[in-house]
């Protein structure tokens, strides 16, 4: 039995048939995932993108589940696609923000988070502006699993997992390909779980922009073992015209205000200069390179208009997988019960 014909029952015993296990409580960042669990995400995210294409989209697999949506930053495409995500799956989401809630009375995330727990949900779906948030309700929650929906500057998994998805979606494949990353790398979250699910599946990653705005933390030899460290095989380039040759897939970064002020750069004309992704750079790259974003984007500063709409762009297409995506973990924490 498919998978697809899997969550189209309320049948445990099918579910089971499938092949479906649950090997995690968590998504908390991409660090901890094997090359197997990744594929099994987007193998799982294929049949929910056929859900997606129905007249009726609707599938009982979740139904009586409870998915809380806890977000204490502003966010659109995230926080609307679980939402789509878990009531095509008739779960009961409920949405929830810091603004109106007891944390304006200064209850603390943990209180709150267990407060949560204690109403019988099943999955916290959780964006803090502080690094490791999701990783303290998982260590002090036994009841709910804990999606990370951006934490801080420090991963955002789902988001690199939508962009594998789209890759391998339109390139047919991950290993081999080079992966070129572009921007304020140093303060993306983004980029930093894409690191991890790119080099994890085989990807040649380039990590290109001002030296100020590069992980080289992130990236310094952490033992012995490095051979076996995806994270050896990561270049950095500040020349994008050299990064970008036989590039298959460039991902351009959201570039903050904020870093000019910061000392981070000398002025933003400079950085549109070296660093803005344009149709004449892209020449390049491979000749089907996809172009990639995040969200939200900058137009005219991080990449230039023509290409972020153009015929090569597939950042809609990444809105889109994000839904399909999410649907897939939802299910597997939810549903793919031992």
């Amino acid at each position: 039995m498919s998978l697809l014909n899997a969550i189209e029952t309320e049948a445990q015993p099918q579910i089971e048939a499938a092949g479906v296990r649950k090997r995690r409580r968590h998504v908390l960042d991409l660090d901890d995932f094997s090359q197997q669990e990744i594929l099994e995400v987007l193998e799982s995210a294929e049949g929910m993108s056929e859900v997606l294409h129905r007249d009726i989209k609707k599938v009982p697999a979740l139904r009586g589940r409870v998915v809380v949506t806890l977000f204490y930053e502003a966010s659109t495409r995230t926080r609307i696609s679980f939402e789509e995500a878990g009531k095509i799956l008739s779960a009961d989401v409920i949405n929830m923000s810091a603004s109106g809630s007891s944390t304006e009375k200064g209850e603390s995330l943990l209180n709150t988070g267990l407060t949560i727990q204690a109403m019988g949900v099943d999955i916290i779906v959780i964006r803090h502006p502080h690094s490791g948030a999701p990783y303290l309700l998982a260590q002090h929650l036994d009841r709910v699993g804990i999606i990370n929906a951006g934490d801080g500057i420090h991963a955002h998994p789902t988001q690199a997992l939508l962009d594998l998805y789209t890759v391998r979606e339109k390139l047919g494949r991950l290993e081999g390909l080079k992966v070129v990353i572009v921007g304020d790398v140093l303060h993306s979250r983004v980029a930093r779980s894409n690191i991890w699910g790119f080099t994890k599946m085989g990807a040649q990653v380039v990590l290109c922009g001002p030296s100020t705005l590069l992980p080289l933390d992130m990236l310094r030899p952490r033992g012995d073992d490095d051979e076996n460290d995806p994270l050896a095989s990561v270049q950095v380039e500040t020349n994008l015209d050299r990064a970008l040759e036989g590039a298959d897939v460039v991902m351009a970064l959201r570039l903050q205000a904020e870093r000019q002020n910061g000392g981070f750069l000398p002025s933003m004309r400079e950085y549109i200069r070296r660093w803005q992704v344009t149709e004449a750079r892209l020449s390049r790259a491979n000749p089907e390179a996809l172009v990639m974003h995040p969200g939200p984007m900058n137009e005219g500063i991080e990449i230039s208009s023509t290409l972020a709409h153009g015929g090569r762009s597939v950042i809609e297409r990444q809105v889109t997988n994000g839904v399909a995506i999410r649907m897939a973990l939802l299910y597997h924490l939810s549903a793919g019960g031992e």
